[in-house]
């Protein structure tokens, strides 16, 4: 980076350093022939060289885009010097002040253009907003330049940590971590459903096969009961033994995906099948607001709701779709009555993941809505699910961020693909595979 930041200051200006130099005719042509070397140093920079591609191409573009607001600085620090200098001796050269400025803007757009369209085509952690909010504030003095460091700040911040995680996969590759003795079965929560066009668990499942692990997955209804997900489980477990010869499955299940397991478990026979319940912020305990707006809504509207939920679930593949038998389920009333007809399986070892949202507005819509009805009902939760009703089997641990950021519903299967300082939430996921592993499961 060093190299190149050399490149483009000497070259931006060129017309003040040959000033300087007693050459000033020579500014001109000094610019046609660095030109090639510029743009050179532009296309392949001299950046500590990254194996993956697409972190290789954010760093170049976050590096240009770092290197342009200093060249920048620079370039009217230089000007101002020259300006302050001829304005004491012999007079200010138009003709000077003229090709510092050109040569400095064709070379400020040329860095400035490469970085910001590498940022903008690379970046995953950049989003919408901000790539609108850079386009909007472009042209608007100031205001560009705290966006840019917004940009900056955030491909920066993707960069580092993603060039770590690639680091950090491939020195353990080798070790299979997470290469446990039965496969994980991952089991999605409510109004969702696996996709290979958008999988539920974002980034969770590559880094877990990167490490060594076996993926399958539930493929439940998305609005259903739990005791209906339940059986439609238990056939996939045992269809999964049956092809795979695995004997068992971990499960690990997200949100009413965890009530799913414990049914399929428990009441329709696959606790033979299975060797581990994970759950992941369910709500064993229900949700006390759920019983209240259920109670509270007029017929009409629960009815109306319910409709336009079904039609859009039939589409993204529900058979007989049932928004109001999947929210029912997970309120108060039906959660006690689930939990005493549907005791844990002995032969089965059962643990839970819980998180805490901080605010409101550290979730994304809808959760960031919800948090403080969820609050008021049921107390400190991710914006869906309290805590305590996240606690089940024999291991229950809360995971917190090392900042003040708290960890939504969503944020714990990696839904918005974020990176979260304080946070990594596929290594949270390896390290409860690689503790299954190490659990002999």
């Amino acid at each position: 980076m060093l190299l190149s930041l050399i490149v483009f200051i000497l070259y931006s200006n060129i017309a003040v350093i040959a000033y300087f130099a007693g050459m000033e005719e020579a500014a001109v042509p000094a610019a046609l022939i660095g030109f090639l070397p510029f743009v050179l140093c532009v296309i392949f920079p001299s950046y500590k060289k990254i194996e993956d591609k697409r972190i290789r191409k954010l760093q170049r573009g976050v590096a240009l885009l770092i290197e342009f607001l200093i060249t920048c600085v620079v370039d009217a620090g230089m000007l101002i010097t020259y300006l302050v200098y001829a304005n004491m001796n012999e007079g200010i050269a138009s003709d000077i002040v003229a090709k510092e400025v050109i040569i400095a803007v064709i070379a400020g757009n040329i860095i400035f253009w490469s970085g910001i369209i590498t940022v903008y085509v690379r970046s995953k952690q950049l989003g919408f907003k901000w790539r609108v909010i850079g386009i909007l504030c472009g042209m608007i003095p100031i205001a560009h330049l705290v966006a840019l460091g917004y940009i900056i700040r955030i491909t920066f911040r993707e960069y580092r940590d993603e060039n770590a995680r690639y680091i950090l996969n491939k020195s353990r590759v080798a070790d299979k971590i997470c290469q446990t003795k039965y496969p994980i079965l991952m089991v999605h929560g409510v109004f969702f459903r696996d996709s290979d066009f958008f999988n539920y668990w974002g980034r969770i499942p590559a880094d877990l096969e990167e490490n060594g692990a076996t993926i399958f997955y539930g493929d439940q209804e998305s609005a259903a009961s739990v005791d209906e997900c339940g059986k439609q489980l238990a056939a996939k477990i045992k269809e999964i033994v049956e092809k795979n010869g695995c004997g068992k499955v971990n499960i690990i299940a997200h949100s009413k995906g965890g009530l799913d397991s414990r049914a399929a478990i428990s009441l329709c026979g696959a606790a033979p099948y299975v060797a581990s319940l994970t759950t992941i912020n369910s709500p064993h305990y229900g949700c006390q607001f759920a019983d209240y707006l259920l109670t509270k809504a007029p017929d009409s509207l629960r009815a109306s709701i319910a409709s336009k939920y079904n039609a859009v679930l039939t589409k993204v593949g529900d058979k007989k779709p049932d928004f109001l038998a999947a929210v029912s389920d997970l309120t108060d009333t039906s959660c006690k009555a689930f939990n005493e007809r549907c005791p844990n399986s002995p032969d089965v070892y059962y643990q839970s993941v819980g998180s805490t949202s901080v605010k409101a507005s550290g979730g994304r819509f809808p959760l960031n809505l919800s948090y403080h009805l969820v609050k008021h009902f049921d107390g400190v939760n991710d914006g869906l699910v309290s805590l305590p009703s996240m606690k089940w089997g024999d291991n229950f641990e809360v995971v917190k961020p090392r900042k003040k950021r708290g960890i939504t519903h969503g944020d714990m299967i990696d839904l918005m693909r974020e990176n979260i300082d304080g946070f990594d939430v596929r290594e949270t996921y390896v390290k409860i595979v690689s503790g299954l592993k190490e659990r002999g499961f």
